[in-house]
């Protein structure tokens, strides 16, 4: 309750500016105040971060919070590793100061090799929030070799069987107890964006038509009748047939997972944007319909 009343009396002082200004005006500078305000905010947080970070033994990428409030850092194979150096490039965005530029390529730099990982699926995530980010704000070539790079190994990972991109390996860790035979998640979805800059990057179609088969396919396995998505699809490796329809995060197996209806949302979305297939569109408008009706 406490929390909601001090969100509430931010968002009263904020848009308690300018209360003379006419109202279409108001709404402009209410809106870029709260966007400074929420900038500079983030500034002096990652600032933090970074210290954070450099007073360890190795630098890493700072990801979450443990319990009691220490900061918990991950390897450069995490598959969250990219989103720090991301966030970092936005600020740059924002302020264009050099100081942020610096601290942006520093930390997208430790993830050099993970353009060579082919184990792992969220190489699009890894790589296209760093390098891609820091290649369309500076075109820095060696930048956009990287992104070919991991497209590559994504690449790799593609099953002409199932016509999919396989997400986990069956064959060590927690995922080889499950009796999974070749897993796909929902997830996929965020890391086809990596393919397609590929083809734009080379004019190879291979990138772009692994993409677009994988959106297809899962269009056709991944969703239910009203629009909300299994987590994991399981084929079999030689057949390409549907094995087991699963959730790995959610409730349970037949229900809707949050944060899997907002990776098809954008990953649908990015697809069309990426071909300009109205199909792809109207898959993203239908999961958000569902996001916003689901009771």
């Amino acid at each position: 309750m406490k929390k909601m009343y001090y969100l509430f009396a931010f968002i009263t002082i904020l848009t308690a500016c300018n209360n003379n200004a006419p109202k279409e005006e108001q709404s402009v500078q209410d809106k870029e105040h709260l966007i400074n305000s929420v900038f500079n905010l983030a500034q002096t947080q990652f600032k933090m971060l970074i210290d954070q970070a450099e007073a360890q033994d190795k630098l890493w990428e700072p990801r979450t919070l443990n319990a009691d409030g220490s900061i918990v850092f991950v390897p450069k194979e995490d598959w969250t590793s990219g989103f720090f150096p991301g966030a970092l490039w936005y600020l740059y965005e924002y302020n264009q100061q050099e100081n942020w530029k610096a601290e942006a390529i520093k930390f997208t730099e430790i993830l050099d090799s993970v353009q060579y990982i082919k184990w792992n699926h969220d190489v699009g995530f890894m790589i296209n929030c760093s390098y891609g980010n820091g290649y369309r704000l500076t075109n820095n070539n060696d930048y956009k070799e990287v992104v070919i790079e991991a497209a590559k190994s994504l690449s790799t990972r593609y099953r002409p069987k199932a016509k999919v991109i396989q997400s986990w390996d069956t064959n060590s860790g927690w995922i080889s107890e499950k009796g999974w035979d070749m897993p796909v998640i929902i997830d996929n979805m965020m890391n086809l964006d990596l393919l397609f800059k590929a083809t734009k990057f080379t004019t190879d179609s291979l990138f772009y038509n692994i993409a677009v088969t994988h959106s297809n396919t899962t269009i056709k396995n991944h969703f239910r009748e009203d629009h909300s998505s299994y987590h994991i699809i399981d084929y079999h490796h030689q057949t390409g047939e549907v094995l087991h329809k699963h959730t790995g995060q959610g409730y349970a197996h037949e229900t809707s997972w949050a944060r899997g209806q907002a990776w098809g949302v954008y990953g649908f979305t990015e697809t069309y944007r990426n071909t300009g297939n109205e199909a792809f569109l109207n898959k993203a408008i239908a999961i958000a319909n569902y996001i916003v009706n689901c009771k």
